[in-house]
Parts: structure tokens; C-alpha cells; sequence
């Protein structure tokens, strides 16, 4: 294939929140490199994963689709029941899908996966059976069971020396496949663990972090309010913990670790002269974790975060450096979602598209060109489960302005504009019945087509 094609650089990281950059408006937390990126390329303020937990986000960047219609609709592994029971979901990526890896390799690149994977417990599902060349951390694992530090146990990573951490060690292992590439172009499935827990930053981050927070005194403000129960059976007993603060300094540490790194590969590639030549995607796979399991950073002004259905699940960080293409420092407010980056990413390396695989994402290019509009009237989310973090079983449809979302356990429709009301704090339903009603059949007419399974009334819940 001709050098033409462009390098690929896709970073997809764990649990990043839509308000953990800078350049998204964090005061605390610190991201020169990204920020950078940023103001090389194009920054999406409405950019949103397919879902509000990771292992179906990640399928569908691998396959251009909504989770529903692969059948991961949940975080492999994962299982609650509350008011309902749950429907069953497929629990790795099927092996009939045609993944990014396969595309772009069978379009002449070398595809390597670096990081975490979650999308099937057995060797046959991992990224070196996908359509990956080299296979770098990459197994059934939804986050790094040994920690940050090595020994991690990983069985697709060697350990490193002890204490090694693992965000220096990935990027390590992506630096050296570029040193060491074939002389044609490449796809680098560059997916972090980081900033999945177990929260972890390397101790000088940390306590530079820590003398940060004492200096704006925001250490002084106790940064959770508690709320109900939570609805799922195994938790009952325990109370959502809400962050309303971005001020843990072991999670701003992991964040600049991350940021540091990003900085680092992305500095490898311009010593490679291949700058001009690379494009770049920066995002998350779903909202930042902020009501459960320490609660260590905070979405606002979004609504809620990590396993729920609301801005704070779902939005999330995109940014997107097409050299010679994106104008530097553009913004892009349009709408946009996980299956379009399987399209876009053919496009730009001038493969044919599949649209009977990447049937729900659309290609990107035009808005990266300076268009202000993609042929898509809505885009849909289908979570039919309890949230660890305190989510109930729900869909819901973003057109245009408009957002509404249909919870399962008791049927209730809520509708925010999210332009005055980006924290979906104003639930106007019933003041707009006629746009509620529009986009709740638009809703259910999608769930249809798709064969999105529905859960059940649990008949063992005493409420």
C-alpha cells in the first residue's frame, strides 16, 4: 500500500470523564499534551460513548455498532438484578463481527492492540485472533488486577521491574512497535488501563497534587453528599456516595501520568518524521466514575457519571488531529458517537466503506473538513441493567437539542434541552408533550429494528 495512507493512532482511555482535561474546563487536574493536541486538531464538545459502562462501548468501536445489536449490551462479567432481572448479553464480542483490526489490516496496515481489551474471556476472543498483530496487554480483564505497579500479573504482559508503572510501561511497549515498524502505514489500538481503579498515581504525582489541593484550600471542602440507597439487590445496604469536587490527588496523578505518556508516544512519532503523516483520536469509553467505589472525580456540570444514563455517563472527551485536514483549534458541536470512529477511520485510509458492518456509525471526515452537520436525525442508547454505580435500566435519544430517556423500572419519560439545561436538572416532559412523544416513539421504533432485549419484573423483589 502507499505511504499515503496515513498512520492511525487510536488512545481509547478507562473511565475518563467529559470534565477531566483541561481543555475541557478542569481547574484541578492538568493536561499540557492533551491540551495541545487540542489546539492542533479538533475538540467535540458532544461526543458521547454508546454506553455508560466500557466493554459495550469498546465492542462497538471494534465493529461501527450500537451494543444492542451486537448483544453486549453490559461490562463483561457483570451481572445485577433490582425491581427487574436483567435480559442475558453476550459475554465476548462475536466472532462473526468484522472488526477495525481486520479492515484496516486486510486495507495493508500493521494493526497492533496495546492495553486493555474486555470483550471475551478466552484466547479466541482477544485482540490476536481480532484482527491484530501484535497483541500487548490484552485479555479478559476489565482493569489490572495486580494494580499499577509491577509484578501485575497480566498474562499477555510480561512483568517489569518492581514497582514499574503500568500507563510508562504501555507506552513503552507502543513506542517500541513504531521504532521497530514494517515500511508501511500502521493502526495502534492504543487502549489504556488508566484511570480504571484501583485509583493509583506514582507518589510524587500524588504529592504534588496534594500540596495543589492545600493551596486552593479545596482539601478544607469535604467533596461527597450521600444519597439513596442503591437499587441493585448487592448493594442495597449501602448508600450512592456523590463527588461534587475534583480534588483527589491520586486520581489528578493518574490523570497527568496519563497525559505525560500521551506525550511521550505522540513525541515518538514526531521523531519518527511522521507527524504530518499520523492521525490521532483521543476519547473515553464512558463517563468518569463519580458516585461509587470512591467516587474519585466529579462530571459536573454534567449530570451524574460512570453506569448511568444521564450527560455524565455518556459524554465524553473527543479529540481528533487529521494533519492537513482538521483546522487547528476547531471546535465541533454536532452530535457524534462510538460506531462513526469504524467508518471514519476507513475513510481516512482510503479503504472502502462496509455498511453492513458499521451499520449505525457514520464517517466523521465531513465535520473534521469543516462541515457543520452529519445525515443523522438521532443517535440511541439501550442499557438495560443496574449500574454498579447506581444506575437503573433505561434507553434514551439525542436529537438535535433534545434528549429523552425512558427508565424500565417504572416506565417514567424525562426530556431535557441540553442546551439550556446541560446538567438535566429541568425535566420538561410534560411542558412539551408533543416532543416527547415524537422522540419516545422514535425510540421504541429503534429498539424494534434492532431487537434490543428487554428486562423483566424480578418476582423475588420486595421493594
Amino acid at each position: 500500500m502507499p505511504q499515503s495512507q496515513p498512520n492511525i493512532v487510536f488512545i481509547l482511555i478507562d473511565d475518563l470523564g467529559w470534565r477531566d482535561l483541561s481543555c475541557y474546563g478542569s481547574t484541578f487536574y492538568e493536561t499540557p499534551n492533551l491540551d495541545s493536541l487540542a489546539e492542533q486538531g479538533m475538540l467535540f464538545t458532544d461526543a458521547y460513548a454508546s454506553c455508560p459502562v466500557c466493554s459495550p462501548t469498546r465492542a462497538s468501536v471494534q465493529t461501527g455498532r450500537y451494543p444492542a445489536r451486537v448483544g453486549v449490551t453490559n461490562f463483561i462479567g457483570g451481572h445485577a438484578r433490582g425491581r427487574l432481572v436483567e435480559p442475558e448479553y453476550f459475554d465476548h464480542m462475536p466472532l462473526e463481527e468484522y472488526t477495525i483490526g481486520e479492515a484496516l489490516r486486510n486495507s495493508g496496515y500493521q494493526t497492533w492492540h496495546v492495553g486493555k481489551w474486555h470483550l471475551g474471556g478466552e484466547d479466541k476472543y482477544w485482540p490476536h485472533n481480532r484482527g491484530y498483530d501484535a497483541n500487548i496487554a490484552g485479555c479478559s480483564w476489565g482493569a489490572s488486577k495486580g494494580g499499577y505497579f509491577s509484578p501485575w500479573g497480566n498474562p499477555m504482559l510480561e512483568d517489569g521491574p518492581e514497582g514499574e508503572y503500568l500507563t510508562d510501561r504501555l507506552t513503552n511497549e507502543a513506542i517500541n512497535l513504531m521504532e521497530t515498524a514494517e515500511d508501511r502505514p500502521f493502526f495502534l489500538n492504543m487502549w489504556y488501563y488508566t484511570v480504571h481503579t484501583p485509583i493509583q498515581g506514582k507518589p510524587e504525582h500524588v504529592a504534588r497534587f496534594r500540596e495543589k489541593a492545600e493551596s486552593l484550600k479545596i482539601d478544607q471542602i469535604d467533596p461527597f453528599v450521600e444519597g439513596d440507597h442503591f437499587p441493585c439487590e448487592h448493594k442495597r445496604d449501602r448508600r450512592i456516595q456523590r463527588r461534587m469536587l475534583q480534588s483527589d490527588p491520586e486520581y489528578a496523578a493518574m490523570v497527568w501520568s496519563m497525559d505525560e505518556n500521551i506525550g511521550r508516544m505522540l513525541q515518538a512519532v514526531e521523531d519518527a518524521g511522521q507527524a504530518d503523516n499520523t492521525v490521532v483520536f483521543f476519547t473515553s469509553d464512558n463517563g468518569g466514575l463519580a458516585t461509587a467505589e470512591g467516587a474519585p472525580t466529579c462530571n459536573f456540570p454534567l449530570h451524574e457519571g460512570k453506569g448511568w444514563t444521564y450527560e455524565g455517563g455518556t459524554r465524553e472527551p473527543l479529540i481528533v488531529h487529521w494533519p492537513g485536514v482538521t483546522e487547528p483549534g476547531s471546535r465541533c458541536s454536532v452530535p457524534v458517537t462510538t460506531p462513526d470512529f469504524y467508518p471514519t477511520m476507513l475513510e481516512m485510509a482510503g479503504a472502502d466503506l462496509i455498511p453492513e458492518q458499521h451499520v449505525d456509525g457514520l464517517s466523521l471526515a465531513p465535520l473534521l473538513r469543516g462541515g457543520d452537520s452529519l445525515d443523522r436525525d438521532a443517535i440511541f442508547w439501550h442499557d438495560p441493567h443496574y449500574g454498579n454505580q447506581g444506575g437503573t435500566p433505561g434507553s434514551s435519544i439525542r436529537a438535535g437539542d433534545w434528549k429523552l430517556i425512558e427508565f424500565y423500572e417504572d416506565g417514567r419519560l424525562e426530556l431535557y434541552n441540553l442546551v439550556a439545561d446541560v446538567s438535566e436538572t429541568h425535566n420538561v416532559a410534560e411542558k412539551h408533550p408533543d416532543v416527547t412523544r415524537d422522540l419516545h416513539e422514535k425510540l421504541k421504533t429503534w429498539r424494534a429494528e434492532i431487537g434490543a432485549d428487554l428486562p423483566e419484573p424480578n418476582p423475588e423483589w420486595a421493594g
